[in-house]
């Protein structure tokens, strides 16, 4: 006998396309957790301007251009064995480079707390990840082949003959790539789904909750599900079937686990007590083409990287540095780290960012400063670096 489908009887999947709203085909290994992935098509109508004879709407041709566009909500959560990010698809869909995988190198030599060499060239670039334990760090400066400089230093000093982590970095492009969503549900019978052509909009990375939270939205070419589906759409002969389930990578990672480092030069501040980064891409679709109902392009406009952050104010040289950076208008870097085991690990760099004065909030038994909507800039696709490890 039909029952109602529960709410959380669905299973996400996330692969690159080769081209711009073609399906591309999904493994077990390409299953990403979620909180929730929205989808939504409307159908332009034409206004009928011809006369009727009569008051009543009459019918009009359901063949209209489609606009779609998703939502999708997730959090942080553990790596697979392989190294592989869940959910690495979306971050390079905003962010436009191919993933940057580094299997771990040995350290040779260690001359500042935030200056060491390689036993090998590195072949790192500014914003490569680099981590150790249970922490992560991003190269501020490449000195030579095997020798770099981090953001900060490491709570436990590196020695000669530290054994790196493994680490993905995910840095900005000027283009960048579309991918397929699959949505599939339980019971088989039920309507399943393909958001084909999806591209990221906007990215807003949101620490210090209940849990480390990321959401991605933007437009999409089309919306395939599985009951009204027809051969040829996304450039399928037929609805795919779902991937055999593997085990899940473990619940959400708690949101007050992390480091938060801020300043000209880079200071820990414990005192964080919310923190959210926003990337725009101003996204624009070829959806005006003559004898087409789908967008068949999507281009990147003008990138904007922002920070809003939020701290209890204090009286010690670091609190009263940022405050003074502020009023001066002086750019500073910050750093997010998200959580604190390895597999697990998440860091966001921005080299250089304005920060606004603060506003002062003293509703609270506290003292506590809001900065916000604070401008990242850069030369060329260096606002912003995110990473896993």
């Amino acid at each position: 006998m039909p029952s109602y489908i529960r709410a959380n009887s669905n299973r996400f999947y996330a692969a690159v396309e080769s081209s711009y709203g073609v399906a591309a085909p999904v493994t077990t290994t390409d299953r990403f957790p979620a909180i929730r992935v929205r989808a939504r098509q409307a159908i332009e109508t034409a206004r009928r301007l011809d006369k009727t004879g009569t008051r009543t709407l009459t019918p009009t041709s359901g063949d209209g251009r489609r606009r779609t566009a998703f939502e999708v909500r997730t959090y942080l959560s553990g790596m697979t064995s392989t190294a592989q990010v869940p959910y690495g698809v979306l971050f390079q869909s905003a962010m436009g480079a191919d993933p940057e995988i580094n299997h771990g190198l040995l350290v040779d030599s260690v001359s500042t707390p935030v200056t060491f060499s390689t036993a090998m060239p590195h072949g790192w670039s500014v914003g490569s990840a680099v981590s150790t334990g249970q922490e992560i760090r991003f190269v501020s400066s490449v000195i030579n082949s095997q020798e770099v400089a981090v953001n900060a230093p490491f709570s436990q000093s590196l020695v000669a003959g530290t054994q790196l982590s493994p680490t993905v970095t995910y840095k900005l492009a000027t283009n960048l790539p579309s991918v397929s969503i699959y949505d599939y549900w339980h019971p088989v019978t039920a309507v399943s789904r393909i958001i084909t052509g999806a591209a990221v909009d906007l990215l807003q990375l949101s620490v210090n909750g209940d849990q480390h939270e990321f959401t991605f939205t933007g437009p999409a070419a089309d919306l395939v599900d599985s009951t009204s589906f027809v051969a040829g759409a996304a450039g399928l002969t037929s609805f795919p079937i779902e991937p055999s389930l593997q085990a899940s990578n473990g619940g959400p990672v708690p949101g007050h686990l992390g480091q938060a480092w801020l300043g000209g030069t880079a200071s820990q501040f414990f005192t964080v007590t919310e923190a959210t980064i926003r990337l725009e891409n101003s996204l624009e679709l070829r959806n005006q083409e003559f004898g087409f109902c789908h967008p068949r392009a999507v281009i990147p406009g003008q990138r904007q990287v922002s920070t809003s952050f939020s701290l209890f104010a204090q009286d010690d040289a670091q609190t009263l540095a940022l405050y003074s950076a502020a009023k001066n208008r002086t750019p500073i870097s910050m750093m997010l780290q998200m959580g604190k085991q390895k597999a697990q690990l998440m860091g966001a760099y921005l080299p250089s960012v304005l920060p606004v004065i603060p506003s002062f909030d003293d509703s609270e038994t506290r003292l506590s400063w809001q900065f916000e909507n604070n401008l990242a800039q850069g030369t060329s696709d260096d606002e912003l670096y995110i990473a896993f490890a």
